[in-house]
């Protein structure tokens, strides 16, 4: 027995060597297979087109750019590159480092490049503002960020300044964009629908091509955000530092439409205890229901917003609402406004169930169709309710 188990160790260690022996790839192809698999050509792109439109809606500028970054080859590991685009004539290439190195002498002039954003953001407004005093208002402040830009400029650190430099110089020393590069920038110029091709190829002279359809489209000027007045009842809230909190909530005749609402006060003064969403002042409407907010906002026809804003009721004792309309203009009294023809969207909320004294965030969903304009109405019933900060947004 003995002998037969020291013969089986003789052969087992025997094919282990045989076996090794046939895993060494000292030898030039020895447990080599030949590469079958052609590469997987794949690509993504973003767009990261820019424009700049006048206060009129007419295009200043317009930079139809996409960043096409070809995926990472499965098969091997060495690849090769070749992108194609048709129609081809009018597009450019841009290196891909460019905007990044441009985003970073921003980073490094973050204060200057703000002010400048902010005066850019002044100036586009004053060629369509209709009323004097803003556009003196709107000159009086963009003289004064020219003179806090000069300053910001002067104090430039040069560490700061060297270091803009240095980016400046790896810009100019950046080459020009290649088709084989493995991401890049394709600069299109016009709207139009494009082929974009890519060819990957391997170390072995494999290839592959992909193809996508890139659609262009027109640059389309943003949707402004309305401006409403004493959004959250503040003194002195009004683009001329003026304004008693619902001077821009007055109807047009108080017989139709009802007196203004009242102002409520926090004694606390923004301290400990404060319970207004913002400021220290918010609008009160009476128990008896006679006081309103009106006021009229500029619409883009087509869009769509979301007026958001903040309620309470004091006392729950006794049922009471608040209403929020978006009134047309073609409404000339409140009887008017309650008309169903007359009324694009409306939202109520009562005491039911509420906290008193509890502000509680709402939303009201509107798309303004046709309209150029509408009416912000605020009317309640049953007790004394209030009402703060409101903001607009579009919806995209």
């Amino acid at each position: 027995m003995k002998k037969h188990i020291k013969n089986l160790k003789y052969i087992v260690l025997v094919m282990v060597i045989s076996l090794t022996s046939c895993l060494d790839d000292s030898l030039p192809n020895i447990g080599d297979l030949p590469d079958f698999t052609n590469p997987t050509p794949f690509y993504n792109v973003e767009d990261v087109s820019s424009s700049e439109f006048d206060c009129n809606d007419v295009e200043i500028s317009a930079n139809y750019d996409f960043n096409f970054q070809a995926g990472s080859n499965l098969a091997v590991n060495g690849t090769q590159y070749q992108w194609s685009v048709s129609p081809s004539e009018g597009v450019t290439f841009i290196n891909k480092d460019l905007p990044i190195l441009e985003q970073a002498i921003r980073g490094e002039l973050a204060t200057v490049v703000a002010l400048e954003d902010a005066i850019a953001k002044l100036e586009f407004k004053l060629p369509c503002e209709p009323n004097p005093a803003k556009v003196d208002v709107l000159e009086a402040q963009i003289a004064g960020l020219k003179v806090d830009l000069q300053a910001a400029n002067d104090n430039l650190s040069e560490t700061t300044l060297q270091n803009v430099a240095n980016l400046e110089a790896q810009i100019a020393a950046l080459p020009a964009a290649s088709l084989q590069d493995r991401e890049l920038i394709f600069s299109f110029p016009k709207p139009d629908v494009y082929t974009v091709s890519l060819t990957v190829t391997d170390d072995l002279g494999k290839s592959e091509t992909t193809e996508k359809l890139i659609t262009v489209n027109q640059a389309v000027p943003t949707i402004p955000v309305p401006e409403i007045g004493e959004a959250s009842f503040e003194d002195g809230s009004l683009f001329d530092g003026s304004g008693d909190g619902r001077d821009s909530w007055r109807s047009p005749s108080s017989s139709r439409w009802g007196s203004v609402f009242q102002i409520n006060t926090d004694s606390n003064g923004r301290g400990e205890g404060v319970d207004l969403p913002d400021g220290v002042q918010a609008a009160k409407f009476p128990a008896d229901g006679t006081r309103t907010g009106y006021q009229e906002i500029a619409l883009t026809p087509g869009a769509t917003y979301v007026l958001t804003y903040f309620t309470t009721f004091d006392g729950l004792n006794t049922f009471g609402d608040l209403t929020v309309s978006i009134v047309s203009t073609n409404a000339n009294s409140l009887d008017e406004a309650r008309l169903a023809s007359n009324t694009i969207a409306s939202r109520t909320d009562n005491n039911v169930g509420r906290v008193d004294n509890v502000f509680k965030k709402h939303a009201l969903t509107f798309e303004a169709g046709t309209n150029e304009s509408a009416i912000i109405l605020i009317t309640n019933t049953g007790v004394e309710s209030r009402i703060d900060a409101f903001e607009i947004i579009v919806k995209q």
